[in-house]
């Protein structure tokens, strides 16, 4: 079900691409899971949503649309290779451009997931998303959360809530010089916060299996 929809960052806007030889209810129902295992996090972004030559009916068309602004997301246009579709979503109010048929494995080969780079200290209260991968120089201190569409790298002290792959990305990894959030998930796992002290050494979480391990960051360079 994940390679039906895929839903990537970009600089201004939200991707959302749709496999289209999929059912319809299929799609619905990954994109009800995709959006209700990330939360708030897709509050107020704005969407491009790109289906390939799948013929879009208006009514299938409003019933997208119409469990994406429940979640506040923005769609603004669609691309789509059949000008059927392309017509049911200008009488919905968006925009609308011709494209190539979609290749979902393809896209998961190509994906440009946008990447930003903070120098500073999050501050308890204070929330950090971005839809592509996070690299903060600095701490983020207990109160405080970091939520990514893709990876996140602490060059400083991780205290606070981190949520990396947040868009359902499981390839998405957790790396800090001090590792001891207060809460770590990566896609739709939790990892408990540990209960020892600091390791004194960089370490990184990624999902092995059905788990979040946490090692030195050294060692999974090396492997």
């Amino acid at each position: 079900m994940q390679d039906v929809i895929t839903i990537k960052g970009g600089k201004d806007s939200l991707r959302m691409q749709i496999d289209a030889a999929a059912d319809w209810q299929e799609v619905l129902e990954a994109l009800r899971l995709h959006l209700d295992q990330a939360g708030g996090f897709f509050a107020g972004a704005r969407l491009v949503v790109e289906v390939g030559d799948r013929q879009v009916s208006e009514p299938q068309l409003a019933e997208m649309l119409e469990l994406l602004q429940h979640h506040g997301l923005r769609p603004e246009s669609l691309a789509a290779a059949a000008r059927e579709t392309r017509n049911a979503a200008r009488t919905a109010g968006l925009a609308a451009r011709p494209m190539p048929e979609f290749n979902p494995s393809q896209a998961a080969a190509s994906s440009d997931g946008a990447s930003t780079l903070l120098s500073r200290t999050v501050h308890s209260g204070q929330v950090v998303r971005h839809p592509g991968h996070i690299t903060l120089i600095g701490d983020v201190n207990a109160g405080a959360q970091i939520i990514a569409g893709g990876s996140v790298v602490i060059w400083g002290r991780l205290r606070g809530f981190v949520h990396a792959g947040a868009l359902g990305d499981h390839e998405a990894i957790v790396c800090a010089l001090d590792l001891r959030p207060t809460q770590l998930r990566i896609a739709t796992l939790i990892a408990r916060a540990p209960e020892d002290a600091a390791s004194h050494v960089p370490e990184i979480a990624r999902i092995d299996g059905e788990s979040i391990v946490v090692e030195p960051w050294g060692s999974y360079k090396r492997g």
